[in-house]
């Protein structure tokens, strides 16, 4: 019996880690200019061509994974006789993990030998991405199923989530901001920092004026709270750009001793409610 972790697309990991470690991964999906398209890291549609069609006023819209697409995913691997870890998308995000609660219960009933474990990560983007990364790191090292499970489980807490909005009209869209606040936002050049909470929300925290000013605050809330950063890898994701992203990385090296930055774009699943412009942080600190 072997261990297999599966990952969802909404982890946006950069495609060149997810196939260079050959690592299973759910496929959300999202509905754009009239067409059903999967968030596949950017391999269907590119990320730079989503992002522009949103600049010019397109709207994704998302669903959540049903049961039905995780039974059908699971199956084969239980049929295999390997043991499941699913690292799932916040439950406070998105209703999937229902969806693959389910899947598990019917499969386990189904198979009275299948061993599958699901996790609510609490996390998003490449926080969610974070803690996939360090699992399959210990799966290739030869960690066993119960000593990843109590990584993530031990640590998922400890994956801050910082972010930063360059729209504030796709907060107003997704209920986190009225529509008056972004107004007047969008005239004072107003910036609201976010991060993720323990139990996988997003919440405003503060605001800032000015973009470089937002970015300087998504640095300085690492410096606060960042443990060990000389063990640390960093995860910076963004809505197409790639400038700021690299803004923010110089702020961070410039600080702090870390041993890597990995960059990559924000997948249209989440980038459909955060939209263009979008700078997150992702590290392990004292508290999320």
């Amino acid at each position: 019996m072997s261990t297999v972790v599966i990952l969802d697309s909404c982890t946006d990991l950069p495609y060149s880690f997810i196939k260079e470690h050959n690592v299973p991964v759910i496929n959300f999906n999202y509905n754009f200019k009239g067409n059903e398209y999967k968030d596949d890291f950017g391999q269907t549609m590119d990320y730079k061509t989503f992002y522009d069609e949103v600049r010019k006023g397109e709207m994704a819209t998302t669903s959540q994974v049903n049961f039905d697409v995780y039974m059908q995913y699971f199956r084969p691997y239980v049929e295999a006789g390997d043991s499941i870890i699913y690292l799932c998308f916040s439950s406070a995000l998105s209703g999937s993990y229902n969806g693959a609660m389910l899947a598990r219960d019917m499969l386990m009933e189904e198979y009275k030998n299948a061993d599958i474990t699901v996790i609510d990560t609490k996390a998003a983007s490449l926080g969610e991405g974070l803690i996939a990364w360090h699992a399959i790191k210990l799966l290739e090292s030869g960690a066993s199923k119960d000593q990843i499970i109590d990584w993530v489980e031990t640590n998922k807490l400890n994956v801050a989530h910082w972010f930063t909005v360059e729209d504030l009209n796709h907060l107003k869209r997704g209920g986190r901001l009225s529509g008056t606040a972004a107004l007047l936002g969008s005239i004072l050049d107003i910036k609201p920092i976010l991060h993720v909470d323990n139990d996988g929300r997003l919440v405003p925290v503060t605001k800032v004026k000015g973009r470089k000013k937002s970015i300087r605050a998504l640095a300085d809330k690492l410096n606060e709270t960042i443990v060990r950063p000389e063990d640390q890898v960093i995860f910076i994701s963004h809505g197409d750009s790639p400038d700021d992203a690299a803004l923010l990385a110089d702020m961070i090296r410039s600080k702090q001793p870390v041993k890597d930055i990995i960059i990559n774009c924000i997948g249209p699943v989440i980038g459909a409610h955060s939209g263009p412009g979008t700078i997150a942080l992702f590290f392990i600190a004292n508290s999320r």
